[in-house]
């Protein structure tokens, strides 16, 4: 399988516009759009689609996020942040325009896989919660539940660029169980077993000006 994209190339910094925040004074709000994502070369076993993007660089500890003054290390080891999970993708969708799935940071997330009461994402899919969902656990003005797509924020004092990978994978099965809200454990104990196939572009992203992404 081949995935391709309008928005994000393989290997290079993800624009603003699909990113959750940009730099700023240090940050200020991003697009926060939904990258165009599409795939080809489907196995002719393929029932159904499912998409995560995850950022596999995120500090373990948080001690040294975002405080002034501090930087953190390179060194330090580095933990998974879902920025997407969708499932029950049907068959014939084999794209996703910009802003097909969200657009903009919406405070408190977009509740129950929905932006202005309204679902996004193809027919009959499904929308996980991300993990700006446990970020913002406390935060007055943000706690909600995220559903659907959030971009890149990784700490503006980060010493490294993260890494948010952008996967695609075809199902040898029409649906999963799962409805609006799932994890990212129930995700990959549902389609365990059921992959046929999978294709990836990695981004890089950094609010650090001090770092090149």
């Amino acid at each position: 399988m081949r995935l391709k994209s309008d928005s994000i190339e393989h290997g290079k910094p993800i624009p603003p516009t699909f990113a959750f925040m940009e730099r700023g004074e240090p940050v200020k709000p991003a697009g926060n759009v939904t990258p165009h994502l599409a795939w080809t070369e489907v196995p002719a076993t393929t029932k159904s689609f499912a998409i995560a993007v995850i950022d596999t660089d995120v500090p373990s500890k948080p001690d040294d996020v975002n405080v002034e003054g501090r930087e953190v290390r390179h060194d330090l080891p580095r933990v998974e942040f879902v920025h997407w999970l969708m499932a029950n993708i049907p068959l014939e969708c084999r794209e996703l325009g910009e802003g097909a799935c969200g657009e903009g940071v919406v405070p408190r997330g977009k509740g129950n896989g929905k932006i202005k009461g309204h679902l996004v994402g193809p027919p009959g899919s499904v929308q996980g919660l991300n993990d700006y969902t446990a970020w913002f656990k406390g935060d007055a003005a943000m706690e909600g539940h995220y559903h659907g797509y959030d971009g890149p924020c990784p700490p503006w004092n980060d010493s490294i660029p993260h890494h948010y990978h952008y996967r695609v994978y075809a199902l040898d099965i029409d649906r999963v169980a799962l409805e609006n809200g799932f994890s990212l454990e129930e995700f990959r104990d549902v389609i365990k077993g059921h992959v046929v196939d999978e294709a990836v572009i990695t981004g890089t992203y950094s609010l650090n000006p001090r770092v090149r992404a």
